[in-house]
């Protein structure tokens, strides 16, 4: 990133870091037990909890202990544009990200089969599929690197998502959980910035319903809730996980054995206790 974005930018660059790295050693982690349905499976594997493990599903074949999941890759690459240009431009990134798409071997979801098509049709467009899926909020950490304020990062994230993910309930959970970890980042406490960021109505009911669950077992809550990749459960889910938790470990661990899509509810999870300090596991990083 140039020096000029560096100076303009008034955040907290320490915890913007951690939050990025936090964010993609829970996808590592994740992947060993990543979209795994079969509760009794998931109860019985034989699998060290405490460390990264080599993906168990089939949708990850290639992938190997220590890889992040189709998120991570997608993750770091915004990473790696940021870091590379200093700003963020959307129509810079989708031709960046549609030419990683053209080499990129790991698995290939509907959100991006989408907006590959869309682009086929209009090379020009910075706006592709209306997937409800979680996962890309958990990769906007690295956009507050380059934005001047919390306003200029709410623009870039609703940019970012509205590419590959949009739809209203993902927007709107994406500017709730930006404004979450903007604070943090300036120095709220997790539970403070859940509680003071303004919620779209059409997230209420779910958003009421995850802070009920508080202390309530995760596995069983989860998939109560809906353990897979629509934002319909997957943000019960991870608002659960940060409201019951105060260890990034016990956190993202317990998220991984309720099973279903942990990759995305770990990377939202991941992403907001690193900016709030929470240390990594050294073995997961």
């Amino acid at each position: 990133m140039g020096s000029q974005n560096r100076s303009e930018t008034s955040m907290n660059t320490n915890a913007i870091n951690n939050s990025i790295q936090a964010a993609f050693a829970a996808d590592a982690y994740c992947l060993g037990v990543h979209w795994i349905y079969d509760w009794d499976l998931l109860d019985v594997l034989e699998i060290n909890w405490q460390v990264l493990n080599a993906p168990r599903a089939k949708w990850h074949k290639g992938k190997k202990r220590g890889d992040h999941t189709h998120y991570g890759d997608h993750g770091l690459w915004l990473y790696e544009h940021v870091l590379e240009r200093g700003v963020f431009d959307i129509a810079e990134y989708t031709k960046f990200w549609k030419g990683k798409m053209l080499s990129y071997t790991g698995y290939i979801d509907s959100s991006s089969r989408e907006t590959l098509k869309v682009l086929d049709q209009d090379p020009g467009a910075v706006t592709g599929a209306s997937s409800s899926d979680l996962s890309i909020i958990g990769r906007i950490a690295p956009l507050l690197l380059v934005s001047r304020d919390k306003g200029n990062f709410l623009e870039s994230v609703e940019s970012f998502v509205r590419f590959t993910h949009n739809s209203p309930p993902v927007l709107a959970a994406a500017k709730y959980f930006a404004c979450v970890l903007s604070d943090i980042v300036e120095g709220s406490g997790i539970n403070q910035a859940l509680l003071s960021s303004k919620i779209d109505p059409l997230l209420r009911n779910a958003f009421d319903a995850a802070l009920a669950s508080r202390g309530q077992a995760s596995s069983d809550t989860i998939r109560k809730f809906g353990p897979a990749c629509d934002i319909k459960g997957a943000l019960e889910g991870s608002i659960h996980l940060l409201c019951t938790y105060d260890n990034y470990a016990d956190a993202i661990i317990a998220n991984a054995k309720a099973g279903g899509d942990s990759a995305a509810r770990g990377m939202l999870v991941g992403m907001l206790m690193g900016a709030a300090g929470h240390p990594i596991p050294c073995s997961w990083q």
